[in-house]
């Protein structure tokens, strides 16, 4: 009997890290295509999804690994978000005072409001709209990743908005440094431009370093200002969510935005202190990078294009619209 017992669970098991296997495998090719010119500017993560997305409409879902690969989807995405707090410097972002932290804040709240306004305008499903939101906001693929299970959205709702978020986001990062000398930005005006509106870091990033170095230590600190507000936003997502469902389906608290705080408050602690170096705390911050992209895979695997293509384009068409309002309006502030 026991000897059943053991055949049973032995192949479950081996089933289950398959699924995790396969997305790990996706992750490492897409970190590889990333190197390469003009292909890796859309980013690892988003050529996760692009090519998770790609099996799944063509050789199909391995049914047999879905526990592995939801398992990605949903619990190693939630450690990818508290090793995404390795990068946020409070008391680097803080020296900057009120000013910078409330631009950051105007930011997040104009994108989200926006996005539910345009949203509303386009008939998008209101989720989507959120998910969107979140991402043009704050911080791109994490952001919607921690507001996805507080509204309860499905798993190709979020694979679709990561993946524009993504998609568009890099086209607005190499256009950012064509831009910017037409209309006359210093350094710091266009760094603070880049972290106030691009989507995700390694966009601002990439729009930063166009500018020299002062450039990418604007773009950077503006969009980390931004990256801190992840916590209060889920919060105040959070508080709706239940207001609206009411007592009986209360939205469950992402404790690992506890993490996330944890392991950004120990970076913080370990790099003022000078006993966690730049070196570790992007092999941190890469490893978390790594496991956000096995989710990724994990997500775009739940696409069926042939569901979703009808879908996509209101959503983009908002993405597009906000981001625009977002990029013209910053330049008052900044």
């Amino acid at each position: 009997m026991k000897e059943a017992v053991l055949s049973i669970q032995i192949p479950k098991q081996k089933e289950f890290v398959n699924g995790i296997a396969f997305t790990t495998l996706i992750t490492g090719i897409s970190f590889v295509a990333a190197n390469i010119p003009v292909i890796g500017y859309a980013g690892p993560l988003a050529l996760s999804i692009l090519l998770a997305v790609l099996y799944r409409n063509t050789i199909g879902y391995p049914e047999q690994w879905r526990a592995g690969i939801t398992f990605t989807g949903k619990t190693i995405l939630r450690f990818a978000i508290i090793l995404y707090g390795i990068r946020l410097n409070v008391v680097v972002v803080a020296s900057e005072g009120l000013p910078l932290l409330f631009q950051a804040a105007l930011s997040v709240v104009f994108a989200s409001v926006a996005m539910v306004i345009t949203g509303r305008w386009l008939n998008i499903e209101p989720k989507l709209a959120l998910l969107l939101g979140a991402g043009t906001g704050i911080c791109g693929a994490a952001a919607i990743a921690a507001a996805a299970p507080i509204i309860a959205a499905k798993e190709e709702d979020t694979a679709l908005s990561v993946g524009m978020i993504a998609f568009l986001g890099t086209i607005f990062a190499l256009l950012y440094p064509l831009i910017s000398p037409i209309i006359g930005l210093t350094a710091k005006q266009y760094g603070l431009w880049s972290g106030f509106t691009l989507h995700e870091i390694a966009h601002a990033a990439l729009a930063g370093a166009a500018g020299g170095t002062d450039a990418m230590a604007a773009a950077l600190l503006s969009k980390l200002s931004r990256v801190l507000l992840l916590f209060p936003f889920c919060l105040i997502l959070l508080f709706f969510v239940k207001k609206k469902n009411g007592t009986q389906q209360s939205a469950p608290f992402p404790y690992f935005l506890i993490g996330f705080l944890i392991v950004s408050a120990l970076g913080t602690i370990g790099t003022e202190k000078g006993f966690l170096s730049t070196d570790k705390t992007d092999l941190i911050a890469s490893g978390g990078t790594f496991l956000m992209g096995m989710a990724m895979c994990a997500l775009g695997m739940s696409v069926d294009l042939r569901q979703i293509k009808t879908r996509a384009v209101k959503p983009l068409v908002a993405l597009i619209v906000v981001s625009i309002l977002l990029s013209i309006l910053t330049l008052f502030c900044i």
